[in-house]
């Protein structure tokens, strides 16, 4: 399956549990999405009986209809270690586990490997993926290509070092410039591709491994090509005192960027753990985004996330899964892992329980939120007509404790079975614009 050639109207029978762009949660037990050929959602409605029988339906049933996740931290080169590294501190993981893994990321490897990742991406449930490349412009330009072939949304960045880097080979004194003319070049190629399918984000890394002219200038670039600017900011206490020695002159961490002009409604920042009252209102102000990457927090002992509190000051949340600090590709898997932090700091009177967020916030979180994000919400994140037909298929069926002896269940308990006994294979099939994407195990013919 590819994106290319022309889409298939969709007709398709099934329960439909979605958020909604005005609020709430819509679930129809027994519903119709259609899809027009221009991969737009037409409608999504209760099924009418005998008043559809005209109408060329796939009746999925028992299958669920949820809208596809949406990934907002992700990277590519490290998916061979998801799982490796455990009981180490950040720095000490990248050095040992990860530098290594992107500075072999050369066209070959990710030619072999990036049609993998987003097929993996898809069998997760993923339609959308912000991600990470390294550091190589052919092995970016290759993720890109591949990402094109396979049909996923995604917005790539090629990684930017030029005080801490893993490229031994070239002159430092050319680094800042090779890196800027690199993405430059990429961005120009890929920033818009396919009506906006494929997107563009500038990648300082963090700003541990960042001049503070990388900074300005690749700033600088996203706003002249209305790109993405991403980075991570204030995940562990060993980082967030290392930029403190690196820039002496800044008021926190985020003055780093602030300074840098990288604060603005398509900035998206990584972790944001351990973020002080001013920058959190900073943030807000400035309409940035933030990534929860709760499953890699809790791995690399970063820490633990006030997310009730962020939302509380109205700040842009979605979710991560930060493979390979996250150890799995799966945004469900991310969500149990979000209701655990949120747990703990209850535990520990850190958190009210009235903020605690419910099964169908957490489906938002990891869609319309996502999707908002991004600045994308008007047309994906939920399965309502007029949004471009970014949907997945989930059999619930392989969520129940006891084969065979399923019960009926309400919109809450449904999404909470699919957060806290997320199955590798219930994701029978993922659409991008009404087009199946490879990777889940179709259903049929159609998917």
């Amino acid at each position: 399956m590819t994106s290319s050639g022309p889409i298939r109207p969709l007709a398709l029978r099934a329960r439909i549990v979605t958020p909604l762009a005005a609020g709430g949660t819509l679930d129809l037990a027994d519903g119709l999405l259609e899809t027009d050929d221009g991969g737009r959602i037409i409608g999504v409605r209760p099924w009418r009986g005998a008043a559809d029988a005209a109408v060329e339906v796939a009746d999925l049933r028992p299958l669920v209809l949820l809208p596809g996740m949406v990934d907002l931290h992700a990277h590519l080169p490290q998916l061979p270690n998801a799982g490796l590294g455990a009981g180490l501190d950040l720095l000490t993981w990248l050095d040992r586990y990860i530098f290594p893994l992107e500075h072999a990321y050369d066209r070959s490897v990710a030619e072999r490997q990036a049609p993998a990742a987003w097929s993996a991406f898809a069998a997760a449930g993923t339609t959308t993926v912000l991600a990470y490349a390294a550091i190589w412009p052919d092995s970016t330009d290759a993720a890109f290509e591949a990402a094109e072939a396979h049909g996923i949304r995604a917005i790539i960045g090629k990684v930017m070092m030029d005080r801490l880097t893993y490229d031994a080979g070239i002159d430092p004194g050319r680094i800042l410039e090779s890196s800027l003319r690199q993405s430059d070049e990429l961005a120009s190629r890929w920033h818009g591709r396919d009506g906006g399918r494929l997107q563009y984000a500038f990648t300082p890394r963090f700003a541990v491994s960042c001049s503070a002219d990388l900074l300005r200038e690749s700033a600088a670039l996203a706003r002249l090509h209305g790109a993405y600017w991403q980075t991570h900011l204030s995940e562990d206490g060993g980082e967030i005192n290392e930029v403190r020695r690196l820039f002496p002159d800044a008021r926190d961490y985020l003055d780093c960027y602030e300074r840098a002009g990288g604060l603005g409604p398509k900035s998206i920042f990584a972790h944001a753990i351990h973020l002080s009252d001013d920058e959190v209102r900073r943030l807000v102000a400035g309409g940035s985004a933030v990534a929860h990457c709760p499953a890699s927090n809790v791995f690399l002992a970063s820490g633990l996330m006030p997310l009730a509190a962020y939302r509380a000051a109205g700040m842009r949340v979605g979710l991560g899964s930060d493979v390979a600090g996250g150890p799995e590709a799966s945004i469900f898997a991310t969500m149990r892992a979000g209701v655990v932090v949120q747990r703990a700091l209850e535990l520990t009177g850190r958190a009210a329980p009235d903020g605690a967020l419910r099964p169908s916030d957490w489906l938002r979180a990891g869609t319309l939120d996502g999707a908002g994000a991004l600045g994308l919400s008007h047309s994906i994140g939920s399965l309502e007509a007029g949004k471009e037909a970014d949907l997945i298929a989930i059999d619930p069926g392989l969520t129940t404790p006891l084969p065979g002896d399923e019960q009926p269940l309400d919109t809450e308990d449904l999404l909470s079975r699919l957060i806290f006994r997320t199955h590798p294979n219930m994701v029978r099939a993922a659409w991008v614009r009404g087009r199946p994407l490879a990777g889940p195990p179709g259903i049929g013919g159609i998917g």
